[in-house]
C-alpha cells in the first residue's frame, strides 16, 4: 500500500520534477515495454529533447528488472540503451532463456508430473527434488555476457542516474524486499512484510527478481548478514509503485505487461470441463504479475484526488504528496496473442506444456496465459514490441503533456542534434 512517505529527499530544490520509471514483470510479456521505450525515445527526439536521462529513478521487477537494469547501466545514453534492448529482444529465442532441448524438457516435465501424480513416496524413492520446471542457466549466461553491472556506479557518480531498485520475494522469510543502489541519502523503508535494503546490485539480484515461481529456480541473496532464497519480485508485491515514490520521484511512468482492465463480457468454457493445470497456473501468474499494479495505480490516483481537495495549508502539513502518474499498458489481451503464436515454441516445450493441459489454437487456446510468460520467440516478441510502439503513439498527446515536450519538434539544425554515439551498446548485444 502507498502510505505516508517523506516529502522529496533532502537537498537543494529541484527546478524540474524527478521522473521515475516502473517496469513490471511478466516473462516474455516484458518485450512490450521495449516497444513503449522505443516510441518514447522517438517522441523525445521529435521534440528536440534528446539530452540527458529522462528517468533518473528506475524500478524494475521480474523481467522488467532486466529492462530496468539495462537502462540504468547506460543512463548516459538513453537512445543507445533502448536500441540495445530492441536488438536484444528481437534476437531472443527460447533457448536464450531456458534449456529447451528434448531431453531437458522431458526430464523436467517428468519430474514434476511424477511428483504431482505419484506423490512423495516416488519422489523420495528416486531422490528427485526438482528445483523448478525449467533450467534458466542460458539466461544467466546471456546477461553475464551482455550486461555490465559495474557501470551502475559510474552512472550514479556522474549524476546520470539517481537510483535503481530491483525487487525480490524471499521464500525464506516471506519478506518482499526492494534492493536499491543510489548515491543519495535515502532512508530505507519498512512496511508490513516488505522492506527496502540499500545494496550494490549484482547479477544475482537480477536473476532472483526474474525467477518466475515454479518455472525458474530461486536465487540465494544476502539479507542482513544471512543468506535467503529469493524468487520473482512480483510475488507478494502489494505496492509496485512504492519504490519510485520512496526514492524521490515526483512523477512516475508505469509500463505494464498486461491489460489494466479486461474487456467487458465473460470468457466461456465448455460446461463441466475442469480447468487444466495450465489454466490454473496461468490464472495464478496473472494474479501475481498483473493484479497488484492495477490496485496500486487506483490507490495512487485516489490519494492524488484526496490531496487535491485539501486546502494548501493542510496539504503542506501532511506527509503525503501528489504524484503525477502516466500508465501505458497493452491494449490487447496478451494471452490471446500468445495463443496465436504458440506454434513457434520448440516441439519439446509444446509437448511438455501439453502434458500440463495446454491445448487448442489462437484465442481458443487453453492455458494461453501460461504460454505468454514463456514464449521467447521472435514472432511473439516482435508483435509485443509493435504493440508497445502503437499503444504509446496512440497516447502521443498525453505523453507530451507528461514530459512537457512540445507537440512539434522545434526547428533546429540537425547537425546540432547529431549525437556522437560510440558503436558500443547496441552492437555489443549482438553475438
Amino acid at each position: 500500500m502507498l502510505q505516508a512517505v517523506p516529502k522529496p529527499v533532502t537537498g537543494p530544490s529541484r527546478a524540474q520534477p524527478v521522473t521515475g520509471l516502473i517496469l513490471t514483470g511478466g516473462g516474455a510479456r516484458a518485450a512490450y515495454q521495449v516497444g513503449v521505450l522505443a516510441a518514447l525515445a522517438q517522441l523525445r527526439r521529435d521534440a528536440g529533447a534528446a539530452q540527458g536521462n529522462p528517468f533518473p529513478i528506475i524500478s524494475g521487477t521480474s523481467a522488467g528488472a532486466i529492462n530496468a537494469t539495462t537502462l540504468a547501466c547506460h543512463a548516459d545514453d538513453f537512445d543507445a540503451a533502448v536500441d540495445g534492448l530492441v536488438h536484444l529482444w528481437q534476437g531472443l529465442h527460447v533457448e536464450s532463456i531456458y534449456r529447451a532441448d528434448v531431453f531437458e524438457a522431458v526430464r523436467s516435465g517428468a519430474r514434476w508430473l511424477s511428483m504431482l501424480s505419484l506423490g512423495w513416496a516416488i519422489a523420495r524413492w528416486t531422490r528427485t527434488r526438482p528445483r523448478s520446471l525449467l533450467d534458466n542457466s542460458p539466461l544467466r549466461e546471456l546477461l553475464s555476457r551482455y550486461l555490465d553491472m559495474d557501470r551502475l556506479e559510474p552512472m550514479l557518480a556522474a549524476g546520470h542516474l539517481r537510483a535503481l531498485a530491483l525487487t525480490g520475494s524471499s521464500y525464506t522469510s516471506g519478506q518482499h524486499v526492494t534492493f536499491f543502489q543510489t548515491h543519495h541519502h535515502i532512508v530505507p523503508w519498512l512496511r508490513e512484510q516488505r522492506m527496502a535494503v540499500q545494496a550494490r546490485l549484482t547479477l544475482g539480484h537480477l536473476m532472483a527478481s526474474a525467477a518466475i515461481p515454479f518455472i525458474f529456480p530461486a536465487e540465494m541473496l544476502p539479507l542482513e548478514g544471512l543468506g535467503e532464497w529469493f524468487g520473482d519480485g512480483s510475488m507478494r508485491q502489494s505496492a509496485p509503485i512504492s519504490p519510485a515514490v520512496h526514492l524521490g520521484a515526483d512523477r512516475i511512468l508505469v509500463i505494464g505487461a498486461g491489460r489494466m482492465k479486461e474487456p467487458e463480457g465473460r470468457r466461456h468454457q465448455a460446461a463441466g470441463v475442469h480447468p487444466s493445470m495450465a489454466q490454473i497456473a496461468g490464472h495464478a501468474m496473472s494474479n501475481i504479475f498483473l493484479d497488484a499494479l492495477a490496485v496500486d495505480v487506483e490507490r495512487l490516483r485516489r490519494i492524488n484526488r484526496t490531496l487535491a481537495l485539501l486546502p494548501p495549508d493542510m496539504r503542506a502539513a501532511t506527509a503525503l504528496r501528489p504524484i503525477e502518474l502516466l500508465v501505458i499498458a497493452p491494449s490487447r489481451r496478451l494471452d490471446d496473442l500468445a495463443g496465436e503464436h504458440q506454434a513457434s515454441l520448440p516441439k519439446s516445450v509444446r509437448a511438455m506444456l501439453r502434458a500440463f493441459g495446454v491445448s487448442g489454437r489462437g484465442n481458443k487456446t487453453s492455458g494461453s496465459a501460461l504460454i505468454s510468460y514463456l514464449l521467447f520467440e521472435p514472432s511473439f516478441i516482435n508483435e509485443l514490441i509493435n504493440l508497445g510502439l502503437s499503444d504509446t503513439l496512440a497516447k502521443r498527446a498525453e505523453v507530451q503533456r507528461f514530459f512537457g515536450w512540445p507537440a512539434r519538434a522545434p526547428q533546429l539544425d540537425p547537425a546540432a542534434l547529431r549525437r556522437s554515439r560510440s558503436a558500443g551498446f547496441a552492437s555489443s548485444l549482438l553475438p
